[in-house]
């Protein structure tokens, strides 16, 4: 069996609800649903500015997997307005424009917090070359 590494973000849900922000199995980063809020919990009101923090929380799970934006081949955009695609789309391909990972954009109808408009999922396949046993 491969070892699991469990990746918190120090978030207090992760223990109530029982989740971790991401989980690594051998080369594979699992990055759950992420959120657009700042350690103080403040959200930006911004789509954009929404979905470039749920990104920055994203690299920052990945990098403590070992891993990064280069490795993600598939990512989830959940909006609760369409009107606000361009916006985290422009965010996304800014990021991901030589990675080009596939990705799923769905509207729903709402999420956790009224203020978050996205919330974003990644997962993460590294290179056998950067992907040493732990």
């Amino acid at each position: 069996m491969e070892h699991r590494q469990l990746i918190s973000s120090g978030s207090p849900w992760e223990l109530t609800v029982g989740y971790s922000r991401a989980v690594r199995v051998g080369g594979r980063v699992i990055v759950a649903g992420t959120a657009p809020k700042f350690d103080d919990g403040q959200c930006p009101s911004d789509a954009g500015l929404q979905a470039r923090r749920c990104f920055d929380i994203i690299e920052e799970a990945l990098a403590a997997a070992g891993s990064s934006f280069a490795d993600v081949v598939r990512t989830r955009i959940y909006l609760v307005d369409a009107g606000d695609f361009d916006a985290v789309a422009a965010i996304h391909g800014e990021l991901f424009h030589d990675v080009r990972p596939a990705n799923t954009t769905l509207v729903v109808a709402g999420l956790l917090d009224p203020a978050w408009k996205v919330e974003i999922e990644a997962e993460a396949e590294i290179r056998p070359e950067r992907s040493p046993l732990i």
